[in-house]
């Protein structure tokens, strides 16, 4: 009997928790769900189908990770990406499995051999966007070359939305994951990619101008902004001397515009409390990062001070949260970000019948033959209701299927890997299909 650990129940874990149970009578599992917050892991598990039980635990605790993961053979770890390092440390000493959905923090890599020699598979960046993205990229790139084509350009992006029939505000968002981390997204350091053989470095304060529009056929036009390092994914999808390489993120038509006031204006900010008086208004939470203008209200003022025409579309989404009335705040000494947050999370909020949809579109220029050719790859996953969401589909099912693989010894790498190998992205692929999940790739003429 082989047991699985999940550390964390949260937005994204509803499927990973589903598809194990499913798995776990045939497979010989026993799975055990751990959260500081026992009713929310108890939700998700359910009777457990005698296969399945939650209990509470703070893995901030190192006795506590070290009691839980001792008693176990595989790790999932589905915390905060901030607590992964001490689970995978962990993991090494006590010589078992760990996956992730999250981004190889850098000091993981060095433990690289040490993992090897241990004989541990430490499978990262497996969910999503990391995840998805670099299975679907790595068979198409795989192919391509192939067929004998060299790549010219390769651009990726994938954004967690609303669908469209849930899409009731003019923003055309609400949160699908977490909301801390679609506050402060972009402040992680430089955005960097290749364009046209020329290398760019795109700082936050810059992040949500200097936008793309992306085209998914049937779900109409989408704001595309860089993400994080694209570069160092040059070695890893072995396209080191490709003149284009962007990797980033969606968001409707529109959205970055009026997101990109409250980064001008540092409402996004982290690193400070608030003082403003108790009982303040959101008009005032405005207020406090313009500049002092005797002669304006607060909505002229942020007009004139970031050049918005007080008409359009982006006063609109501003005005639409609330943010020119007497309403209160409600929450004092929080960072600027976290009282946006506070806001956001009231007006952006999953009605009860609301389905989210994630979004992701690839293109790959090539030649074969000194031909040029072009090839569009696009994902639409809609979800079912706020708890068994497409953003929990995308997230859980690819960590799930690798569980299956990595105690099923389909993976013979051993160290830090991404999922970036045959062995590894076309089993989870294949049975991502099963699940309905697939691209579907469009020809483009040049």
């Amino acid at each position: 009997m082989r047991q699985i650990l999940i550390l964390g129940a949260g937005r994204s874990a509803s499927s990973l928790i589903g598809q194990l149970m499913d798995d776990a009578p045939r497979e010989g599992w026993r799975i055990t769900v751990v959260d500081r917050d026992l009713a929310h892991a108890q939700a998700l598990v359910g009777d457990g189908g005698g296969v399945a039980r939650a209990e509470a635990g703070d893995a901030g605790d190192a006795a506590v990770r070290e009691r839980l993961i001792g008693a176990h053979d595989l790790v999932i770890s589905m915390l905060p990406a901030f607590m992964h390092l001490d689970v995978v440390k962990d993991c090494l000493r006590l010589k078992r499995h760990v996956i992730t959905p999250s981004y190889v923090p850098d000091a993981l890599w060095p433990l690289d051999a040490d993992v090897r020699q241990a004989g541990l598979i430490f499978l990262n960046e497996l969910g999503l966007d990391p995840g998805i993205d670099h299975m679907s990229a790595m068979r198409i790139l795989d192919r391509i070359r192939a067929e004998g084509g060299r790549m010219e350009a390769f651009e990726s992006y994938c954004g967690g939305l609303i669908a469209p029939e849930s899409d009731d505000n003019p923003w055309g968002y609400k949160f699908t994951w977490n909301p801390r981390n679609v506050v402060l997204a972009g402040q992680g350091g430089m955005a960097r990619y290749i364009k046209d053989g020329s290398y760019k470095y795109l700082p936050y304060h810059r992040l949500f101008r200097e936008t793309v529009r992306v085209t998914v056929p049937g779900y109409g036009a989408f704001d595309g902004y860089a993400n994080r390092d694209s570069l160092k994914y040059r070695r890893h999808y072995g396209l080191e001397g490709i003149p284009t390489l962007v990797r980033g993120t969606l968001r409707k038509a529109g959205f970055c515009a009026a997101w990109d006031c409250f980064v001008q204006l540092g409402c996004t900010d982290d690193s400070f409390p608030l003082e403003l008086r108790p009982h303040a208004t959101w008009e005032e939470f405005l207020e406090a990062f313009l500049p002092h203008d005797v002669e304006r209200d607060v909505r002229a003022n942020l007009a004139h001070t970031l050049g918005l025409d007080p008409r359009g579309e982006v006063m609109e989404k501003l005005d639409w949260l609330g943010l020119f009335g007497r309403e209160r705040i409600g929450v004092q000494g929080l960072s600027p970000a976290a009282t946006l947050q506070h806001l956001l999370e009231a007006r952006w909020k999953l009605a009860p019948g609301d389905k989210d949809m994630v979004v992701m579109w690839h293109r790959f220029r090539y030649t074969v033959d000194d031909r040029h050719q072009e090839l569009q790859a696009s994902l639409v996953v809609l979800g079912d209701d706020p708890v068994h969401t497409g953003m929990a589909r995308t997230v859980g099912l690819p960590l799930a299927f690798a569980a299956r693989l990595v105690l099923g010894g389909g993976i013979k790498q051993r160290g830090v890997l991404l999922p970036i190998t045959s062995e590894i992205y076309d089993p989870i692929l294949d049975a991502l299909g099963t699940a309905g999940i697939r691209f579907t790739e469009e020809e483009v003429e040049g």
